[in-house]
């Protein structure tokens, strides 16, 4: 057994005490109130999930395992030379909580290593789609194609114990995870450089060889770990985390899983946010002539895109009231990488312009940037310029969180989830209206 899987398997006992307990003797403590506005409102701030793989901080931003970002890319370990910490650390961390050594992070970088073979019918499926899919509809079918190596689908017809579903949930995160990076680098060159493929190189970690596989040169391996790492969790009420945990808790194998939560990533509203800031940025290039705009045009195509009732795109947060942690830390690489890009010049001036013009408006209760507002920009930059593929990236990173997640569901016997619905009639009636 790994390390890693030893690990996990210390802490369940005690994390099943705990919520063992709390059902028990705190099972009817009140934690929150169902108003009639988040009925209709996508139950958008209802408390009603728990997960310990990460917190939104209003303040702070995103917590993985109780750290900050900024705790999170100090104290997990790097590669030697690196500036971005091992994605296989960060892992480790989102699933034990707690920071792994360098030999814990050798041991799963191991273990990925003997599960990362991609089966060749994967292949097979992807180059028989249509030239025009979607690569988020091609990277849900890999992951789908993958569903018949199903460890949990094996042992469960065989006949298992409850208390053991999180074993070959784990075996089957781990397999999965392993192949995300050679999955995503193939669409992406199937797609995009005439399928002519790379393979991957078994000396270099997660992030690296992600980056060696899609062709592109350093310094874009540090952006790939750090692009992996920002978007691995965002706790479990959003599209993609809760509705791998939903189908998850059918005990629909983690391939059946992921990949639904995938197909809500592929949404306007969620995964696809960053290609339609980077649009937005290259409308106002193209409208200047493609030079940079002074701050007074900037303002006027500011105020123009808002009074056509659109929003400014990679602004706002649902929780957040200051800058997004993510987006600091894309900045902070921009400036040091690619100050003088164009369009991260630009990037820039919107972030001095916008807030101030939101907080004016008076509609947005968070004026400040959020992550999608610079990814696109460092994507373009080092070459990765179709849209519609930024999302897979999305995808591999989310991976990370979500399918945490539901190792921990099925280890401490999370229900299948059903809410109870109502009629707008009954609401009507509750609400006094006659």
């Amino acid at each position: 057994m790994s390390k890693l899987k030893t690990k996990l398997a210390e802490k369940i006992p005690g994390y099943r005490e705990r919520i063992s307990r709390l059902v028990k003797e705190y099972g009817d403590v009140v934690v929150d109130q169902v108003k009639i506005s988040q009925f209709y409102g996508g139950m958008r701030s209802l408390k009603s999930l728990t997960t310990d793989i990460s917190y939104l901080d209003p303040e702070e931003g995103i917590r993985f395992r109780g750290y900050t970002i900024p705790e999170c890319l100090e104290k997990l370990p790097k590669p030697k030379g690196a500036e971005m910490p091992y994605v296989e650390g960060h892992f480790y961390l989102l699933l034990t909580g707690e920071i792994p050594s360098q030999s814990d992070i050798e041991d799963v970088i191991q273990d990925f290593k003997k599960r990362s073979k991609v089966p060749q019918y994967v292949f097979d499926v992807l180059r028989a789609m249509p030239d025009d899919s979607h690569p988020m509809t091609m990277f849900s079918a890999a992951i789908l194609a993958l569903q018949k190596e199903s460890v949990f689908v094996t042992q469960y017809n065989a006949g298992m114990s409850k208390m053991d579903y999180w074993d070959p949930t784990y075996e089957d995160g781990m397999n999965l995870l392993a192949k995300l990076p050679e999955v995503a680098a193939f669409i992406y060159r199937l797609k995009y450089k005439g399928d002519k493929q790379i393979k991957p190189n078994p000396d270099l970690d997660f992030g690296a060889n992600y980056a060696h596989m899609m062709g592109i040169k350093s310094p874009y391996e540090e952006i790939s770990r750090l692009y992996f790492i920002l978007h691995s969790d965002h706790e479990s009420g959003n599209v993609s985390a809760h509705t791998t945990h939903l189908v998850a808790s059918a005990l629909s194998d983690p391939y059946y899983a992921l990949s639904a939560g995938l197909n809500g990533l592929a949404g306007p509203l969620h995964g696809l946010a960053n290609q339609e800031v980077l649009r937005w940025i290259q409308q106002l290039m193209e409208k200047m002539g493609n030079k940079l705009p002074s701050k007074d045009e900037l303002k006027k195509f500011v105020w123009d895109t808002l009074k056509s009732g659109q929003v400014i795109p990679g602004y706002g947060h649902a929780v957040l009231r200051k800058t997004d942690p993510r987006y600091t830390a894309q900045r902070e690489f921009s400036l040091k990488h690619l100050p003088d890009d164009q369009i991260f010049k630009l990037v820039s001036m919107v972030y001095e312009v916008v807030p101030p013009i939101l907080l004016e408006q008076g509609k947005a209760k968070n004026p400040w940037p959020n992550v999608d507002a610079h990814s696109g920009v460092i994507q373009w930059h080092y070459g990765v310029t179709e849209y519609d593929y930024y999302t897979v990236m999305f995808g591999v990173g989310r991976a990370l969180g979500v399918l945490s997640n539901i190792i921990w569901d099925r280890a401490v016997g999370q229900a299948l989830e059903r809410p109870k619905s109502l009629t707008t009639d009954m609401l009507e009636k509750i609400a006094g209206i006659k």
